[in-house]
């Protein structure tokens, strides 16, 4: 019967999980007391009620510092929390489009459009063709061409008007 593996934890060893003859210590103010014995770091680490952290492990000797782990573990959760709490996900918007689209539709459209690109995300315009439309699709590239003239200046275009089965596709994404 075999033992079974010991399950490795995820972050910096520390304290007697530390495997080396001797480190490169660091005590709690960040000043470098150099290379120190294993033992001796130990027992500096108990002394000041910290835990020995491996802060570099490949360097040789490992660079091990004086730190209270949890308190450590806890504000580099917050760090984390924090970048992700101001992310920014980019979302792909659609307008939806058709080639004999009203003028004041299409102001509609548009002011929409230009609402996405305030909020930071891309837009998707998409101009679908029904029966003998799909006869004129000259009409869906002057149109779409129109909305690329007239986004110019607050929009880049990412990809080029494009056919994909029944419908012309462009998307846009803000400057």
């Amino acid at each position: 019967m075999k033992a079974a593996p010991v399950p490795q934890k995820d972050g910096p060893k520390i304290n007697r999980d530390i495997r080396v003859r001797e480190v490169m210590l660091i005590d709690a103010e960040g000043q470098n007391r150099g290379v120190t014995e294993i033992t001796e770091a130990l027992k500096v680490a108990e002394e000041a009620g910290l835990d020995l952290v491996e802060i570099v492990p490949n360097a040789t000797p490992p660079v091990c510092k004086l730190l209270d782990y949890g308190k450590h573990r806890f504000t580099e959760q917050k760090k984390q929390a924090e970048a992700r709490k101001r992310q920014k996900v980019v979302e792909v918007k659609e307008i939806k489009l058709r080639p004999g689209i009203d003028e004041h539709d299409y102001d509609v459209k548009m002011r929409a459009v230009k609402r996405f690109f305030d909020e930071g995300d891309k837009v998707k315009v998409t101009l679908r063709f029904r029966g003998r439309e799909m006869a004129h699709q000259d009409i869906g590239y002057r149109l779409l061409d129109r909305v690329k003239t007239e986004t110019l200046t607050i929009a880049k275009v990412e990809s080029e008007p494009s056919m994909e089965g029944r419908q012309m596709v462009m998307v846009l994404s803000p400057r």
